[in-house]
Formats: C-alpha cells, structure tokens, sequence
C-alpha cells in the first residue's frame, strides 16, 4: 500500500478517535464547571456570620434570633463549618446553666412585694392597653398584675412571639449550646445576673415605656416577626437593623433605653471579643442579632479599629 494512503487513513484514525474523545473532554470540562459553579453559588448568598481577623487569630460572629420556626433549620452549611473549626463557642448568657439562685434573684427583681402592684407604678392609659391585650390573649390581670413592667414587656413579647410559631427551643443560641455539650468549651459575653440587672435597675420611666411600646407594636409582631426571619436568612443587615429598631427611631424618648440596652453593651462586648483575637483559640461568638448592625453596632466598631471583616 503506498504510504501516502497509509499516513492518510491514520491521520482519518487519529480524527475519528479525537471526536469520539471530544465529547468525553469536553464532558469533563462541563462537569468541573457545574461543580465549581456549584459550590460557588451557596457562597454567593451572605449569611449572618463574620469572620472576624487580627494578625493572630480568627473570631467568628455569628448574629443570632433568640426565637425561630423548626422549619429554619438546618442552617447554612458555612454556619456549621465555622462552628466546627472553633475551639470554644461563646454565648450572651448560657442559659443552659442557669442556678436556682439566679431564678431567686430573677423573682425578687421581676415581681413587686407585699401589697405593691403594677397598676400603682404605670399611667392608666398603659394600664388600659394592658388589661386590653389581657382580654385579647384570655388572661386574667391578676395573673401580671405583680410584675414589674420591664419583666412584664418581655412576657407579653414571648407569649406572642410563642403564638405565633416562633420557639426559643429552635434559638440560635440552644441549637448551639445543645450542639457543644461534651465537645467545646462555652464562655459567656455576659452573663444571666448581668442581664437581670440592666433590666431591673431602668427608671420606672423607662420601664413603663418599653411596657408600653410592647403593647403598641404587639398587633404587628407577626409581620416583623417574619420580616426580621427572612432578613437574618439573607443575611440582610439593613433589613435586621429596619425591623429591630423601627420602635426606637419613631420616639425619642426611647433613646436612652436604646443606649442602654443595645450601644452600651455593644461596646462591651467588642472589648471581650478585642481579647478573644489576642488568644490562640478561635472563638465561634453568639449576639443578639441586633447587636451586630447599625454604625454603633459590633460589627462597625471593630471596622473602625482595624480589624479584617468578612461577612460569610
């Protein structure tokens, strides 16, 4: 045969063999970019979690909703990852660990002695709204009438918040907690007494007005409620900080409360978390959601000191 014919029919070989190779190639090639797309897509979506960067350490934040629907979970996988990397979760107070005494001082702080009741400490407009929300929820006011209207606020919030399908046992803060039993060290950014106090030792002023802006955002609860999840999931921090403030920003009067309760811890904090980034363990830290947003919230604060963010 001449070997011209014989280079013609390998070289017919060799392009027949590349086309049947072509598909198998190219298919190769589809399949690395469906995975790399694949895994990039869930990075594209922002979570509620920082990582958080000294020259030493790392700290991630993780913002959390103290109450949340079972149909929240599972988390986002990068949730979880991080949660696995560190050493020691820290958390506002581990309510895990509560002690009787803690539940003693709770009583003697939340609830009024002897002869000593609500309506003798609030305006008879709050009163009024009060045993009007009573009414709505089947309560009789004998049942409140011995609460401080700090404590009271933050009862009537969570029987709503409960009605409404959200639950403190699907919280952030227990889903981890339960998560590092037996398998982490857990520290506190406050603490239980801590929290009774800030609360209690508010002027009977300012008590009866968180009592009363309670009672005058409850009929909307369920769609902030809703709001607040759908923007935690996004990792919307404008959204967050929207829905959570929205109270404060129409009244100046709340103004002090807002300081007292959220900026002044939110400094605090950050200094606890300036310790954990000098240490050689890297710390999964849990906040109120609120804590983290807005230009005095932690996450700002530790931008304006130097440190490296990245929300995750």
């Amino acid at each position: 045969m001449d070997a011209g014919v014989v280079s013609t029919e390998r070289e017919v070989g060799m392009k027949k063999n590349t086309s049947k190779l072509l598909p198998v190639c190219v298919g190769a090639i589809f399949v690395s970019l469906a995975i790399l797309v694949q895994d990039a897509l869930p990075q594209s979506k922002k979570t509620f979690l920082w990582r958080v960067q000294s020259k030493t350490n790392t700290v991630y934040i993780l913002g959390s909703v103290h109450y949340l629907k079972k149909e929240m979970y599972p988390l986002a996988e990068k949730i979880e990852r991080a949660f696995e990397r560190s050493d020691i979760l820290v958390v506002e107070a581990n309510i895990n660990d509560t002690k009787k005494e803690q539940i003693q001082t709770l009583i003697g702080r939340a609830f009024y002695q002897g002869d000593d009741r609500l309506e003798k400490h609030v305006s008879a407009e709050t009163f009024q709204l009060l045993k009007k929300e009573l009414d709505s929820l089947g309560l009789p006011l004998e049942i409140v009438n011995k609460q401080r209207p700090w404590f009271l606020a933050l009862t009537l919030a969570s029987l709503e918040t409960l009605k409404l399908g959200f639950d403190p046992n699907y919280g952030i803060d227990k889903y981890f907690l339960s998560k590092a039993k037996e398998k982490k060290r857990v520290l506190e950014l406050e603490s239980f007494d801590y929290q009774i106090n800030l609360f209690s030792q508010l002027s009977e002023r300012d008590q009866e007005l968180l009592l009363l802006y309670t009672l005058k955002d409850i009929d909307v609860l369920k769609e902030e409620l809703d709001k607040l999840a759908e923007a935690w999931t996004s990792g919307d921090m404008k959204g967050v900080e929207a829905t959570l403030t929205k109270s404060f920003s129409e009244d100046g009067r709340l103004a002090p409360i807002y300081e007292k309760l959220i900026h002044e811890r939110n400094r605090k904090m950050v200094s606890k978390i300036e310790d954990f980034l000098q240490a050689k363990e890297t710390y999964f830290v849990i906040s109120g959601a609120g804590h983290l947003v807005g230009d005095q919230g932690i996450i700002e604060i530790l931008k304006k000191k130097g440190y490296l963010l990245e929300q995750l």
